[in-house]
């Protein structure tokens, strides 16, 4: 790799990763999106021969959950190999032909990277369990707090950073403590090592044509580190790195604080349910997984109107500086808006009906983040309660994530077009509603959320002033939501079952650009329960 040419007129290097900010990013799950042999759990053959599906959606760049080499102890994020993809999924040229067929269709592929714990199964700690000089791991001499007992010939104790089976890997402490002298500092030989592991584990695969990673637990490398600015400096040194190396490659984390990711290196951070109140003010209807370590109160998606986007709009304005010019204010990177994950709760939980949906999509691909969407979300899968703890799914007795992660709706066959495999082979059982949605019949309804959701992605495609970097005006934060992009376009959205009005002047000849029971008039605007709309405004602005 070269360094990137300077534009023509500044002189400066060309910004290859520009292409972010006008991504839409779709979240695959890969065991449970498509069945390419017949075994019952997905695959990396499968994923291939449904990126038109993606295509035709709009969708551009497309994250794998892990497809590393694994016991699949924590479904896949406990790695055992990190230069081999896992053999449910195929192989590492199964890989490379999905990021060719994807690039043919305008699609980059982003790998899962998890780089803060192996499995106990890798070979790394195997080796060091049994060689008291090895430092890739944090070891204590007595027990202490939730270092685990040693399985090898080694004494003392490791750390694990989630499961007992999930040694961390030592990337050294921000803080020395002279009671507990395994303590290294980040400059020891053992957290230099697994720095350089890191830009290892990532070349080799950006070599292969991935277009970057999503990084698990970015936040938590470095031990006793309250302010997280020793694991900031290690992911700007890894920035740095790919900039040289990879140049249009990016690095996506999982933190939930992107008022500290971006700034920390990373060109783009989610909000998540672990972190504020951002999601679940949103999205949270108190009807799925539930944990008494996450943030509760009423969401503003509730057809009793309960909530308000107050919440939301204070987290996102507290990005501040950190995010991109345009969306709020100067800075380096994206934030990125899911509407759910491998680890919470579907749009489509509880008592959320389709109906109410095509508001919730209204907001997420109008609003000056970047939109993510959960493999199934745009047919309005729903969450599936009551599942058994599959592949360490099961968090605590109101937490089991298998909810979330059910086999991909392609069809209505008994298979649902995800495998043809007996259904008590499939890695998780297929939602057992006999009304439960599919593709294929939502492609035939051109007034499904499916259709809905490809409409609202070319429009944001098609108007600038609607992406990331189109400027927002709150109007008001109630119900219903009403701002302006870009000073050109209406947006209104009322997620709530009774109509909502908001009155205000100057809004005459605003034109639909795509609607459901809304109407903008010169004195204000008018929205039925469930309705949205957005609007180009007349006048030099609106054109």
């Amino acid at each position: 790799m070269t360094n990137p040419s300077p534009e023509p007129t500044t002189g400066r290097p060309a910004n290859r990763t520009a292409w972010l900010a006008d991504a839409v990013l779709y979240q695959i799950y890969p065991q449970t999106f498509a069945d390419s042999d017949g075994d019952g759990i997905g695959d990396l053959a499968g994923i291939t021969g449904h990126l038109d599906h993606l295509a035709w959606l709009g969708v551009d760049t497309v994250w794998l959950s892990p497809c590393f080499a694994s016991p699949f102890r924590d479904a896949g994020y406990d790695v055992c190999d990190y230069f081999s993809v896992a053999p449910r999924y195929g192989t590492r040229e199964d890989l490379a032909a999905l990021v060719d067929a994807a690039g043919r269709r305008g699609i980059r592929i982003l790998l899962d990277l998890v780089p803060g714990h192996t499995s106990d199964r890798h070979p790394w700690f195997l080796a060091a369990a049994d060689d008291p000089a090895d430092q890739r791991y944090i070891w204590a001499d007595r027990q202490s707090g939730r270092f685990v007992p040693s399985p090898g010939r080694r004494p003392g104790y490791y750390l694990p950073n989630f499961f007992d089976f999930q040694p961390a890997l030592n990337y050294g402490y921000a803080r020395g403590d002279e009671a507990e002298p395994w303590r290294q500092p980040v400059d020891a030989e053992g957290p230099q090592q697994n720095r350089a592991a890191l830009r290892e584990i990532m070349d080799h695969w950006l070599r292969t044509g991935v277009a970057g990673f999503r990084v698990d637990m970015a936040y938590s490398l470095v031990k006793d580190d309250p302010d997280r600015a020793e694991t900031a400096k290690l992911w700007r040194e890894q920035r740095a790195w790919l900039e040289r190396t990879h140049p249009g490659a990016v690095l996506i984390s999982e933190w939930g604080r992107p008022e500290l990711a971006l700034p920390a290196g990373f060109h783009a951070d989610f909000f998540l349910h672990f972190a504020g109140r951002a999601i679940t003010s949103l999205w949270d209807n108190g009807e799925g997984m539930a944990s008494a370590s996450w943030e509760s109160g009423p969401c503003y998606f509730d057809p009793l109107g309960r909530g308000s986007m107050a919440e939301f709009i204070a987290a996102w304005r507290a990005t501040g500086t950190a995010v991109e010019p345009g969306s709020g204010a100067p800075g380096p990177g994206h934030v990125i808006l899911p509407t759910a994950n491998h680890d919470y709760n579907r749009l489509a939980t509880g008592s959320r009906t389709p109906g109410q949906l095509g508001a919730a999509f209204a907001f997420l691909l109008t609003w000056p983040t970047l939109p993510a969407i959960y493999y199934g979300d745009e047919i309005g899968m729903r969450f599936v309660p009551g599942l058994p703890d599959k592949e360490g799914s099961l968090l605590e007795p109101t937490n089991n994530r298998a909810g979330s992660r059910t086999p991909m709706q392609w069809d209505g066959s008994p298979g649902a077009g995800f495998s043809t495999a007996a259904a008590d082979r499939f890695y998780q059982p297929l939602d057992p509603d006999p009304g439960r949605p599919d593709v294929a019949a939502q492609l035939a309804d051109p007034d499904s959320v499916l259709h809905l959701v490809r409409r609202l992605i070319a429009l944001r495609r098609a108007t600038p002033a609607l992406g990331s970097r189109g400027d927002v005006e709150v109007l008001h934060t109630g119900y219903p939501l009403v701002h302006l992009r870009g000073g050109s376009h209406l947006v209104v959205v009322n997620p709530r079952r009774q109509p909502a009005y908001f009155a205000h002047p100057g809004l005459a000849g605003a034109r639909a650009l795509e609607a459901r029971g809304v109407i903008v008039t010169a004195d204000g605007v008018s929205a039925e329960g469930f309705g949205y709309g957005i609007f180009e405004l007349p006048g030099p602005a609106g054109r």
